[in-house]
């Protein structure tokens, strides 16, 4: 009896089963939403960025690396008495006194920049060399003397003799674009020519390096993440068409050694100081002649300064006898754009100012009182006198009866 019910049960529940399955098939629409998808295909795809992703260039490192490298040097600085210490910005030390006769102290890069053998490098590479020797990509050596430095910006200029040298062309920093590839050409630690790649992270950064060793320092560092260490200080940096955009200058560092971030100083300010140095024997340096606050200042030292908010950068002084305070800008002002280009932060407003020489014509806009404005500005190689300083400097006087 119970295996007769059992039998029935089954029949019944097939029955049902052919029965579902027949009116499914008649009645069911597809989703017009889902893929038509065949037992061979897959619902994942190779992500593709362009219909014909063969059509897509690839970034050429090959090409810019051929093109760039032999106009880079390394530059072996030698001295008849070593100092010690060490400079975590490109110097390595040597290994101490060899009887008094030269020997090498130091090592960094340069970059050739015209045929007939200049070269440029960082200040702080060449400073207080006794004699400098230079040796090519073709391990070819050359003695090189020094043409000029320029301590406001940490660039020097040498020079090697020949001709027919290959050279770099400069390319337009302010074309430079954060995330653009890029690559660091020098000879670090002592190796032979090293390229490495990475991409811009930041313009117109300031380090504070500069002040140690002048009193109106120019920084407006091209941020990267190439690896960069001791020994790459005056080498390139270039685009991936192999042009030069800036010279290979500091890293961020707890160590001396490449912690992730490097800094170049844009090619446009190498350029103009270059040019300055082979014609005249020194840079001429134009000054706008404002006081600005530091660009990540915080909330509560804006309030101690009366500092509003607005766009642009916040004047907080104005030198008297300066560029600006001829041209009208008062303190306060909020200086918005440089000849119509959009000006977000004091590092870069001086980075732009560099470019220029004295008795150059710029075009400033500024906000006051809510109201927009603009002046035409003649650069000075002078910053002029802030009345802060000023005041500090008789209130010293009196102070000291020597002065």
């Amino acid at each position: 009896m119970k295996f007769k019910q059992f039998i029935a049960v089954l029949l019944i529940s097939a029955a049902t089963f052919a029965g579902g399955g027949w009116i499914y098939g008649k009645y069911h629409q597809p989703d017009p939403l889902a893929s038509n998808i065949t037992a061979t295909s897959s619902i994942f795809k190779t992500t593709k960025y362009a219909d014909d992703a063969a059509s897509v260039p690839m970034t050429d490192f090959e090409s810019a690396a051929a093109k760039a490298a032999p106009a880079v040097v390394h530059i072996k600085v030698l001295k008849s008495a070593v100092s010690q210490g060490f400079n975590p910005f490109g110097i390595i030390q040597g290994d101490g006194d060899n009887g008094g006769d030269a020997q090498q102290v130091a090592s960094g890069s340069g970059v050739i920049v015209s045929a007939d053998g200049y070269i440029v490098t960082n200040n702080h590479v060449v400073d207080h060399a006794d004699e400098l020797l230079v040796t090519l990509n073709d391990k070819n050596d050359y003695k090189a003397k020094v043409i000029g430095t320029d301590p406001s910006s940490d660039l020097a200029v040498i020079k090697i003799e020949g001709n027919n040298f290959p050279h770099l062309n400069f390319a337009n920093s302010d074309d430079v674009r954060v995330g653009q590839w890029i690559l660091a050409i020098g000879y670090p630690l002592n190796l032979e020519t090293t390229v490495t790649s990475g991409i811009v992270s930041a313009k117109a950064r300031t380090l504070g390096i500069n002040d140690r060793n002048s009193n109106a320092p120019i920084e407006s560092f091209i941020q990267t993440d190439a690896a960069v260490n001791p020994g790459n200080s005056g080498g390139a940096l270039v685009n991936t068409n192999g042009d030069l955009i800036g010279i290979n200058s500091a890293i961020a560092s707890p160590t001396g050694s490449f912690a992730g971030y490097s800094y170049a100083i844009p090619s446009n300010l190498v350029a103009r100081v270059a040019s300055d140095i082979i014609k005249y024997g020194s840079a001429k340096i134009s000054y706008l002649g404002i006081m600005f606050g530091n660009d990540q200042m915080s909330e509560a030292v804006r309030q101690k300064n009366n500092i509003p908010d607005g766009n642009g950068v916040y004047v907080m002084d104005v030198a008297n006898g300066g560029a600006a305070n001829e041209a009208g800008i008062q303190k306060g002002d909020f200086i918005t754009k440089l000849n119509g280009v959009t000006i977000n932060t004091g590092t870069e407003l001086v980075g732009k100012i560099s470019a220029f020489r004295p008795g150059d014509k710029i075009n400033l806009t500024y906000m006051r009182n809510g109201v927009e404005n603009s002046t035409t500005a003649i650069l000075k190689g002078s910053a002029g006198n802030y009345p802060q300083q000023q005041q500090l400097r008789q209130q010293q006087e009196q102070q000291d009866p020597d002065q």
